[in-house]
This record gives structure tokens, sequence and C-alpha cells, in this order.
């Protein structure tokens, strides 16, 4: 049995949709920049622009889901150093 991800490594239902439809774009996108490429005219900077732009927008999602992930990380790891055995306790020793 496959252990379960913890809550803080797995995708919300949210980001898998739209993930899922930015890549169906991209591959549209794709498919139109083939068909032009096919067609022997004199456009051949359009299907390449719309490829260098695909490529270079998910690079920059991929770039930026990453930073995304280490600050939550980083703050995960953050939170956890705190101490709290000594901050619930007032000064005669009770817990509140």
């Amino acid at each position: 049995m496959e252990p379960r991800p913890r809550p803080d490594e797995s995708m919300e239902v949210t980001e898998v949709r739209t993930w899922v439809m930015f890549y169906l774009l991209s591959f549209v996108v794709l498919l139109v920049a083939i068909f032009i490429t096919t067609q022997n005219d004199s456009r051949l900077w359009i299907s390449l622009m719309l490829v260098i732009v695909v490529v270079g927008i998910n690079f920059y999602m991929l770039f930026s889901e990453l930073k995304r992930y280490q600050a939550r990380k980083a703050f995960m790891h953050r939170m956890s150093k705190f101490d709290d055995t000594e901050a619930d306790t007032d000064s005669s020793g009770h817990r509140w």
C-alpha cells in the first residue's frame, strides 16, 4: 500500500483544474503552430513565436510553482520551530 501524501504536499482540487486547463490550452496552441508550419505560406515566424511563447510561459509557471512550494516549506519549517510548552504558561506557572 502506498503511503498517503501529507496535506502540505498534495495539490488542491482547484490547482489541478487550473493546470489541466493550462496544459490543454498549451496543447491547442502547439497544434495551431504545427498547422501553420505545414502550410507553405511565409508564416513560419508566427508558429515559431507561438512555440516560444508557450515554452516560455511553461517555464515561468514551473519556476513560480517551485518558488511557491519552497516558500511554503520554509514557512512550515519556521512554524514547527516554535516551542509552545513555555509560551502557554503565565508568570505563576499556570497554563492558559
